[in-house]
């Protein structure tokens, strides 16, 4: 039952069962800027997040930043070959080390230098080298040179991130020591993305939208096909809608969608004949398409309480895309400006305080799970 705001109706918890009558996350939680502050150690400081593609860092050195849950850090390639990640944070006094650098324009360093005071640190965190101002003391008349101590390297090296991938995608965990391995937390989708060639991909395009809602919300839409009739008919048309499944797992839950014209098997990334949408609890999604030979990665990137952003990448063979390819690029641009009005319209409703409660229908079981997620974060 719907749960207005209105003195009389009792707003509840999400109820386990989708049947019952609070089967939504109230209203306040997606416009309470408290929660925004929240869930940036609840949710985005617990649970593996995606932090980028490792095909856009090769060699050592090469390196992105990422800010995830208000906590900026440097994604690398270590001179061993592996990916790490480490806070953006000097050891010194806490300065920020390099600027914003997005993955589709990475950077290359042979050392992490705090232009500071030039602390300079090795690939694996580890301290490397100071000024030798830090290693006398000829400006303090009240201390010898002997009296200063050696700085060890590794107890003055970066604080590293706990890092893990499935195929190319890394992702990063914040915990010290994460209740949920990777594997744990993905299931399934870790073995069936990993047995997809997604390395061999070339990244082609990258949309970057800012919207004026809250992620969740957004969220939601992208977690059911219950509005795709009605606001999506170009694109449904050559959809078998009915044939269409919603996979709900632990963490991640995928839509399955046939189209009305198949494709010859080398023109998918994957053998089945469907399209699969991923949805990777908190705020990651995979589409694998099922008419081109390519696959996206989106990432649903909260702002504040009221707005996210949207960073869509997409991979393709070659990134000289044909022009099928850049035409199914653009309708997929336009199925997102689609669900940006949507997810707008649907947030100036909830700001409104007239809401307490949704009522979700008993096709939108995904989005109950991903209600249900964010709801046993928060107890957490």
């Amino acid at each position: 039952m719907t749960r207005w705001n209105n003195n009389r109706d009792e707003i509840g918890a999400v109820s386990a069962d989708i049947t019952a009558e609070t089967n939504a996350l109230p209203a306040k939680y997606f416009t309470d800027p408290e929660v925004h502050e929240m869930e940036k150690e609840k949710v985005f400081g617990q649970y593996w997040v995606y932090a980028g593609h490792a095909t856009h860092i090769p060699d050592a050195g090469d390196y992105f930043t990422r800010t995830i849950g208000g906590k900026q850090i440097i994604v690398t390639r270590d001179d061993d070959g592996d990916v790490r990640a480490f806070y953006n944070v000097c050891a010194h006094r806490g300065s920020k080390m390099l600027d914003d650098t997005p993955m589709t324009d990475p950077g290359s360093l042979s050392r992490i230098t705090c232009p500071y005071h030039l602390w300079a640190y090795e690939l694996d965190g580890s301290l490397q080298s100071t000024p030798k101002s830090f290693e006398e003391a000829s400006l303090n008349p009240d201390l010898d040179d002997d009296a200063v101590s050696e700085l060890d390297p590794e107890e003055n090296g970066l604080m590293e991130v706990n890092t893990d991938a499935i195929g190319p995608l890394v992702f990063v965990n914040f915990e010290d020591e994460p209740s949920l391995s990777l594997a744990e937390q993905a299931g399934s989708m870790k073995t069936e993305l990993e047995d997809l060639p997604l390395g061999e991909y070339e990244h082609a395009r990258r949309y970057v939208s800012e919207v004026e809602c809250n992620w969740k919300t957004f969220s939601g839409n992208y977690s059911e096909c219950d509005h795709c009739q009605a606001n999506h008919q170009d694109w449904v048309r050559g959809l078998e809608l009915m044939d269409s499944e919603l996979e709900v797992n632990d963490y991640h839950w995928v839509l399955h969608y046939k189209h009305k014209e198949d494709v010859d098997d080398e023109m998918r990334i994957h053998p089945e004949h469907e399209a699969k949408f991923y949805y990777f609890w908190p705020n990651f999604t995979v589409n694998m398409y099922g008419t081109a030979d390519g696959y996206g990665t989106y990432i649903i990137d909260p702002i504040d309480e009221g707005r996210f952003q949207l960073i869509a990448d997409y991979y393709f063979r070659d990134a000289d895309l044909s022009e099928e390819e850049e035409k199914f690029v653009q309708t997929s641009r336009q199925l997102q400006e689609e669900d940006f009005e949507l997810v707008e319209r649907q947030y100036e409703g909830l700001k409104s305080g007239a809401l307490g409660q949704a009522q979700l229908g008993p096709n939108e079981h995904t989005v109950h799970k991903l209600h249900r997620l964010a709801q046993d974060a928060y107890n957490a």
